[in-house]
């Protein structure tokens, strides 16, 4: 084992190099040439895509940095995903954020390094061998987005977001910190792999370690957004710029997923039992509440959030059904990358229906009302099917890719036997499927209130479009994301 290895590590090493370097660049372009540091992030993106995937096609698991860092298949997957996320972020938002001159009175390019450096955090996360790594990583990307909400220092609604959000972040950073200590006193390591060894070992003391599990997954629900621990959810999407909203509903659920497979499956699976009877708790009441709220909103964007809810609650049942397999390796990859696939298709769903309220935005005008999306089949009938597609998507309607996300997840839960619970998620299901379709009645039945011309740059079209599409094409044909799903699971898992 090679500690001095850097190869696992270029595509994080190259990112922090490169947006540093576009920080600075940006601070002596002229106004006009701001497009620049835009093409930087875009080249920065495909650039750590290309190293990730050559490290991805040799499927091998490698450690680095005395096993602080892992580079194995799971990780490579979901960071090509996070790049993609985040550059159709980029695309959708460049518009808004011209056109809004997120600081001052001209765009600077703090956003895309900001955004950049998030996604770093994320990366950092995804690949987190050690508990501290992990939460350097977590603050990383946290700290990026608390700066991004609050971009627009004018805006007392975003600067008010940016307080919640910040404030209620920095308890759930205590919350993970504390169940970290209690993890490190229990055990007496960081490295995961040790942590593992140490819980199977079955010497250490249970209750330290409960107490651990408890504050480490109420921190990571708080992070996560589900409830009881979701009350900064609605707010802070609501009152962040679109762009920063759609940052946080993007790539970070990814990052998400990937420290509950580091902390709670490959470091406590002795302790399944215990934390999956939380995940239970916390994916019940998160379809519940979010599904039934979001039937009471009228503003877009606040309505999206208690669907994120909802989601993650779903994405949870997944991560919850692969405990009952025991020590059935296959039984266990089924649940949890049923889990990675819903967790991907919700962030490639919600990535083109953000888009699609930012596409509508103008200076002035925020199109996050329910309203303003009256009569969008007169105005463009085009992303008015963009938009339908991907509210069916979320809504889990056949032949959409959300509707083989939700039924590899209720095919996990059926074959732990939890009959109960997969009636209880297709009874929200069926609760949630309302707002979204209240959404596309109003784009189809209603007449425009709003009949100004809608103005779009060619390559948020052309993303949008491809978006949209990529969400029938893998309901159609889900096979081919999901064996490279279930392939990353079983690797990582096998490693």
């Amino acid at each position: 084992m090679n500690n001095l290895n850097l190869v696992p590590v270029y595509p994080e090493i190259f990112l922090a190099i490169a947006t540093s370097a576009i920080l600075l660049i940006d601070m002596f372009l002229p106004d006009a040439k701001r497009y620049i540091t835009y093409a930087l992030s875009l080249v920065t993106l495909c650039i750590c895509a290309a190293l990730t995937i050559a490290d991805f096609n040799a499927g091998a698991t490698t450690y680095t940095f005395h096993n602080m860092f892992v580079s194995d298949p799971m990780s490579n997957l979901l960071k090509l995903f996070s790049y993609l996320a985040v550059g159709l972020t980029l695309i959708y938002s460049r518009q808004y954020v011209t056109a809004r001159g997120m600081l001052g009175d001209n765009l600077g390019g703090e956003f895309y390094a900001l955004a950049l450096f998030s996604l770093l955090g994320q990366m950092v996360m995804i690949s987190g061998n050690n508990l501290l790594v992990i939460y350097l990583g977590l603050e990383l990307m946290s700290l990026s987005l608390y700066a991004l909400v609050a971009l627009r220092r004018e805006h007392p609604v975003s600067t008010e977001a940016a307080m919640k959000y910040f404030i209620l972040g920095a308890m759930a950073s205590g919350f993970l910190l504390y169940g970290i200590s209690m993890l490190y006193g229990a055990t007496g390591s960081l490295d995961l792999t040790e942590v593992g060894k140490a819980t199977a070992s079955g010497t250490v003391n249970k209750t330290v370690l409960v107490f651990g599990i408890v504050f480490l997954v109420a921190g990571l629900a708080f992070k996560l957004g589900v409830v009881p621990f979701h009350m900064w959810v609605p707010d802070v999407y609501q009152g962040a710029p679109t762009a920063v909203t759609l940052l946080l509903g993007g790539a970070p659920k990814l990052a998400a997923f990937a420290i509950f497979i580091r902390l709670l499956v490959e470091g406590l699976w002795s302790f399944a039992v215990d934390w999956q009877q939380m995940l239970t708790v916390l994916a019940v009441l998160s379809m519940a509440i979010g599904n039934i709220t979001a039937i009471a909103q009228t503003n877009l964007k606040r309505m999206l959030a208690y669907s994120t809810i909802s989601q993650m609650g779903f994405m949870l049942l997944g991560l919850l059904s692969g405990v009952f397999s025991g020590s059935n390796l296959t039984s266990a990859a089924n649940a949890y990358s049923s889990a990675m696939f819903y967790s991907i298709t919700y962030v490639l769903t919600t990535l083109g229906t953000f888009g699609v309220i930012l596409l509508l935005a103008r200076s002035g005008f925020e199109a996050e009302d329910l309203d303003d999306f009256k009569g969008l089949n007169q105005r463009s009938p085009w992303f008015a099917a963009v938009m339908m597609v991907l509210l069916l998507s979320l809504a889990g309607v056949p032949p959409m890719m959300g509707f083989y996300a939700k039924l590899s997840v209720l095919q996990a839960v059926l074959g732990t036997g939890q009959i109960w619970l997969a009636v209880v998620a297709v009874l929200f299901s069926l609760i949630g499927a309302f707002y979204y379709l209240r959404v596309i009645k109003l784009m189809y039945f209603d007449d425009a209130d709003d009949t100004a011309k809608i103005l779009v740059n060619k390559d948020m079209q052309v993303a949008l479009s491809i978006n949209g599409a990529a969400v029938v094409v893998l309901g159609l044909m889900p096979g081919p994301l999901m064996a490279a799903c279930a392939a990353a699971i079983v690797k990582t898992l096998a490693s």
